[in-house]
């Protein structure tokens, strides 16, 4: 769980800062082989590469139309400007000629000429010119979110597909060694962040690099002095940027440690506190909340504050860049070198030329991050599958149960061997009980036997069929579970007793469910058969969720039946109840029983007695206390413990 906690709070990859500025405070996560992750992940962009190309070049006239409009309103206010000055020289003119005594037949001459006035309907056009470019970009733009979304999530869907795919193909090996939430977090969140970096980053990453190219060249053409000004800017702009990033960096690193201590806190003392609250350690839990909860919040703070100055200081460097830009328009304006609209579009140019800059720089951190959750989804995918079924794979139309073990051989590990040579005969209808301690291997032997794992030598044959020749879904459907881990999912009664035989019957299920000596408390509930059953079924006890497990089982009718101390959650009067139940149900089939209570296997046609992953004793209850053996040491122990109590 806290795996899955860090990770789900890692993957952010940056901040807005005020204004809607982008700050670059966030840790970037580094893949392994970025190149290598990189590549494959354009490999799955292939399919959309004619979409991508359409975006390209949305992207590209949307950022054009945008970069044109202060041109073009630069030119309205040169059009203003020459309007207002002809207007100006014309009434200039007249007073000069008055106020100097000029002859009023000349000062008649200049009084009936036209009136200078502004040329609105340049103006006007101006201002719709200005609108069209506007609109043209805003559809261009809205278009290129659009496509984008779609190849986006087309694009992690396919992934999603693979992803879900190969964890079907994965041995148990793979989800013993990996956590739930280690696995869900490359699933979820690592996809999550794929996407949204597909969908958003990409686009804006095009848009800064046209807008600073443009940009660029806009301002060369308006004025290379000018423009030299603004590049100035540059470095001193880098360097705030960089040196409140390295502080902001390590700020969030020690946020996201104390957040990830803060979720795992959480989760432990919430999921366990009955224990806490059973052994007084409430002050002890909250202080450590605090304790933990006063970090996060220092480092937060500081993490957010310094983040959030950069834009502050970079707007204080660009004001810098303005008022020299000002300055020296203003000079060149006076000396007629330049005209006043095409200072102020050079203004807002010069605006534009920053942000992007800030911006690729931090769409570069967050592709980082990207590229890293993309290299684990990568790694999961890249996981050793489970040998594949046979081509020509065997059937058995009507399997009996008949199960042997000739010479297995098998270790988790290839040089730790826990299982030597293992050699079983099971008849069909008889009852093998397999004991011993933890760790003896008791577990493993089914595991073997439904093919969760691969033997490393021997041969574990169902029927005289070898069960490698059998493909694995055939295989497991041989085989009913009831485990002392009870497993229910989000759903109605109904469903979860039906979820080993989908064409069961109400019939057959509400038979089932007698027989498991479910039916009478199913009943009680207040929606009977059809009561929805929550996320981890906490409306209802642990023994009624047993006994469903064990109606399940009942009603999917397999020919070999694997319990592992069925009724170890159930009282005694209901552990009797299902001790009958179940010897119905293992008439004619072949069982094996993992027994931690002796008392429980008496009747049991063999008994394994298993230690270090070897068979140490074999037989029946009788034969074996006859022994005094290793199992009558373990039976004495129990009973003699029961006793006592």
């Amino acid at each position: 769980m806290k795996k899955e906690q860090r990770a789900d709070s890692s993957n952010s990859g940056g901040t807005r800062g005020p204004g809607g500025g982008f700050a670059m405070g966030r840790p970037a996560e580094k893949a392994r082989d970025f190149k290598g992750s990189l590549k494959r992940l354009v490999g799955y962009l292939k399919p959309q590469k004619i979409k991508l190309i359409i975006v390209f070049f949305l992207a590209i006239l949307s950022t054009i139309f945008n970069i044109l409009s202060p041109k073009v309103m630069g030119a309205a206010t040169n059009k203003i400007a020459e309007d207002l000055s002809a207007r100006i020289a014309y009434f200039t003119n007249i007073e000069s000629a008055i106020e100097g005594g000029a002859d009023p037949e000349f000062i008649a001459q200049l009084k009936a000429q036209t009136v200078p006035s502004i040329d609105f309907n340049y103006i006007w056009r101006i201002v719709l010119i200005l609108i069209g470019l506007y609109v043209l970009s805003s559809l261009f733009s809205y278009a290129t979110g659009y496509i984008m979304a779609g190849v986006a999530q087309k694009t992690v869907y396919k992934i999603r597909d693979d992803v879900n795919n190969k964890l079907a193909r994965l041995p148990l090996k793979y989800f013993d060694s990996h956590t739930h939430g280690e696995i869900l977090s490359r699933i979820t969140n690592d996809l999550d962040n794929v996407g949204n970096t597909l969908q958003q980053s990409l686009t804006q990453l095009i848009t800064a690099i046209v807008t600073l190219g443009g940009v660029t060249i806009m301002m060369l053409t308006i004025s290379p002095v000018l423009t030299l000004i603004a590049i100035i800017t540059l470095p001193l702009s880098a360097v705030v940027t960089i040196s409140v990033a390295k502080k902001s960096q390590k700020l969030f690193v020690a946020r996201q440690t104390a957040l990830g201590e803060l979720n795992g806190h959480v989760e432990e003392m919430y999921s366990g506190h009955k224990v806490v609250k059973v052994f007084g350690h409430e002050k002890k839990s909250i202080d450590r909340f605090d304790e933990i909860n006063e970090r996060l919040y220092d480092a937060g703070w500081r993490a957010e504050f310094i983040s959030g100055i950069i834009m502050p200081l970079l707007n204080f460097v660009n004001n810098i860049g303005y008022v020299l830009i000002c300055v020296v328009g203003g000079i060149f304006v006076i000396m007629q070198r330049m005209q006043i609209g095409d200072v102020l579009a050079f203004i807002q140019y010069a605006r534009q030329f920053t942000h992007p800059i800030v911006q690729t720089a931090n769409i570069a951190n967050v592709i980082q991050s990207t590229i890293a959750s993309a290299e684990r989804v990568f790694n999961l995918l890249d996981e050793a599958e489970e040998i594949p079924d046979e081509v020509d794979a065997k059937t058995i139309d009507f399997p009996r149960g008949n199960v042997r073990f000739k010479h297995v051989q098998f270790g988790y590990k290839e040089d730790d061997i826990l299982i030597k040579d293992m050699n079983i005969e099971v008849k069909r209808g008889q009852t093998i009980a397999i004991v011993g301690p933890t760790g003896a291997g008791k577990t493993t032997l089914v595991n073997l036997l439904m093919r969760f794992y691969e033997i490393m030598d021997g041969s574990i044959t169902i029927d005289g069929v070898d069960i490698r020749d059998l493909k694995r879904g055939d295989l497991r459907s041989m085989f009913g579970m009831v485990l002392q881990d009870t497993w229910l999912f989000n759903g109605t009664i109904r469903e979860n007793i039906a979820y080993g035989r989908q064409d069961a019957t109400e019939e057959k299920i509400i038979e089932a469910s007698k027989a498991a000596h479910a039916d009478y408390f199913i009943r009680t509930l207040p929606e009977g058969y059809d009561t929805i059953l929550d996320e981890e079924a906490s409306n209802i006890s642990q023994g009624q969720k047993q006994l469903l497990t064990i109606a399940r089982a009942i009603l999917a009718n397999p020919a070999i039946l694997i319990l592992d101390e069925a009724t170890s959650s159930v009282d005694t009067r209901t552990e009797a109840l299902i001790q009958k139940a179940m010897a119905r149900l293992m008439e004619g089939r072949t069982n094996f029983v993992i027994a931690h209570r002796l008392s429980t296997i008496r009747d049991a046609d063999m008994i394994l007695v298993m230690n270090h992953g070897d068979i140490i004793e074999q037989g029946t209850h009788q034969q074996l206390l006859e022994k005094k053996g290793f199992y009558a040491d373990l039976y004495n122990s129990q009973f003699t413990s029961n006793t006592a109590i």
